[in-house]
């Protein structure tokens, strides 16, 4: 999926690379190539990315890491704050770059698993509204819409994308 992200400051593969290698070594861990290539395709993607897809950006790119390598790094780039994780409840998580964007929300489309994001003001102050009618101290909400994209119902998205 090639959707623009949404407004924010996003970093480069190169200064991904030079942030997570300054992070594992403020916290003793040891600096690997493939923990690098790792952060670089996940922290370089505008997508929201599956372990699995951040393994076959590896190999697009000449690298190779296993399974394991590929989820130990995927977590500790979670910890680092680089990367976040999301489960839009698919049986499997999706990682994507921590960028300086306000809240936004997700539209899932159930045929190619496309994800595209989106924010309204609308909802913002919904949700809020919705807390202090229950006297509830809101701290934030998740919402993800689950549907077919306008590509999939056209018949124009190849069948094989899932992203």
């Amino acid at each position: 999926m090639n959707t623009p992200a949404l407004v924010g400051t996003a970093r480069t593969a190169q200064e991904a690379r030079e942030a997570f290698r300054l992070w594992l070594r403020e916290h003793g861990l040891p600096v690997t190539g493939q923990r690098l290539a790792i952060a670089e395709v996940v922290i370089g993607s505008a997508d929201h990315l599956s372990a699995e897809e951040v393994a076959q950006g590896l190999e697009a790119h000449g690298e190779k890491a296993g399974t394991a390598t590929v989820y130990r790094t995927l977590d500790l780039l979670v910890k680092s704050g680089l990367v976040v994780e999301r489960d839009f409840g698919e049986g499997f998580r999706r990682f994507e770059a921590a960028r300086d964007v306000p809240h936004h929300e997700h539209l899932l489309c159930t045929e190619c698993g496309a994800v595209q994001e989106f924010r309204d003001e609308r909802l913002e102050r919904m949700t809020t509204l919705i807390a202090e009618a229950h006297d509830f101290a809101r701290q934030g909400h998740r919402l993800v819409i689950r549907g077919v994209c306008s590509a999939c119902r056209r018949g124009t998205r190849p069948s094989d994308v899932r992203r």
